[in-house]
């Protein structure tokens, strides 16, 4: 396992992360969630990402759980705040009650002092930013967090949000979280670019774009029993399972053997690429997905071989 350094921090994460969204707390057994964190930690990872949201809580208390038996020091531990978490009018959003009060549970749901890295898990517009910027300080100064980022903001978002911490002198946002693979390519154009300008670095979601690119779906054919595609409310993966993309698909794969590489091997490799990607995060409902995965971090791919694959996917 390969580890980069998160943005601009002295923080150093491994290129390949697991996630517990669509999985943990719900989807997958409990044992079998715990057994894929075990064999995460024995790989090497050693960043875990969750949400209060997962599931209401309850994947962040299976990932609590399975991380217990290690150092709380030798592993990076991240986890959100924004969705709704109950009834109220307060139980969502990133006020600073709801912050300061996710957090708190967040912290016992998780069995830990403090979160390694503390997302904003969307923007929210019905609260003040430097009223969120504050409330995140405030846990920064007293130690309940130790880095903050944000998911699916945009980059004028994140760029006033930079402004304005520098200018009030306040903890900034050092990692930023987005949905990024082959087949969803939007960060590329300016994300990326403000990223790099700001210190802010990129672990991003969805590397597999849910699946597609791990080749298990076939044109004309029935979404294989247990996919995510097989799940109520999930047939075509938010819009990226379609023909064109099972076409591009297929033209990958021939790259993947040329390369000696599966086509998730190659698909998290080529996210590494950017060096502004700290690390790819991914989900397993199986310890032998992460065995798979983690074989991607440390290859580097030919400017022919990259070459290749923007051809396909630009068709």
């Amino acid at each position: 396992m390969q580890y980069r350094r998160l943005g601009n921090t002295g923080l150093k994460v491994s290129e390949i992360s697991l996630g517990s969204w669509l999985t943990y707390g719900g989807y997958v057994e409990e044992q079998k969630a715990m057994s894929s964190i075990d064999k995460a930690y024995e790989l090497g990872i050693n960043f875990f990402d969750t949400a209060n949201v997962y599931m209401r809580g309850e994947a962040e208390k299976v990932v609590g759980k399975a991380l217990s038996k290690y150092d709380r020091s030798s592993y990076v531990l991240a986890t959100k705040v924004f969705g709704k978490m109950g009834d109220g009018p307060n139980d969502e959003g990133l006020s600073r009650k709801h912050i300061m009060e996710q957090c708190h549970a967040s912290l016992k749901r998780l069995g830990t002092d403090y979160i390694d890295i503390y997302y904003c898990h969307r923007y929210h517009k019905e609260t003040p930013l430097e009223e969120t910027l504050r409330a995140l300080d405030d846990l920064v100064r007293q130690g309940k967090v130790l880095y903050v980022g944000v998911s699916e903001w945009t980059p004028e978002q994140i760029t006033e949000a930079v402004h304005l911490a520098d200018k009030k002198l306040l903890d900034r946002i050092v990692v930023n979280q987005p949905n990024y693979s082959m087949l969803q390519r939007y960060i590329e154009k300016e994300m990326i670019p403000v990223s790099e300008k700001h210190g802010i670095g990129q672990v991003v979601f969805s590397p597999l774009a849910q699946g597609v690119l791990t080749g298990k779906y076939k044109k004309g054919e029935a979404a294989p029993e247990g996919s995510r595609a097989a799940q109520e409310n999930l047939g075509d993966l938010y819009g990226v399972l379609n023909d064109k993309n099972l076409d591009k698909v297929e033209n990958l794969k021939q790259i993947a053997e040329k390369e000696s590489l599966t086509l998730s091997q190659l698909a998290i490799a080529w996210i590494l690429r950017k060096p502004n990607v700290a690390s790819a995060l991914v989900g397993a409902s199986r310890p032998e997905q992460l065995e798979e995965n983690v074989k991607a971090s440390g290859v580097k791919l030919s400017e022919d071989t990259l070459q290749q694959i923007e051809e396909i996917l630009a068709d």
